[in-house]
């Protein structure tokens, strides 16, 4: 794969991660840095860099956990 390709997933990973950040609540914070750690996987695994990989895996557990933990107190 082209390596302006690669890098342009991390910039888009990066860039839905920071915009995760200036987004009010809880839920959609986590929504959108859950979306970002997926771009974080793919990108880490297209570099061959397992730590990212594993990092990110455990971030989307834990984004996915408390999503869901927000979604029950709320129903």
């Amino acid at each position: 794969m082209n390596a302006l390709l690669i890098d342009s997933i991390g910039y888009v990973a990066l860039a839905i991660n920071l915009y995760s950040m200036s987004t009010k609540g809880e839920y959609k914070l986590r929504l959108i840095s859950l979306i970002a750690n997926v771009g974080y996987i793919f990108y880490g695994a297209l570099i061959s860099a397992t730590p990212v990989v594993i990092g990110c895996a455990i971030a989307v557990f834990l984004h996915g956990y408390h999503i869901r933990r927000l979604r029950i107190n709320n129903d």
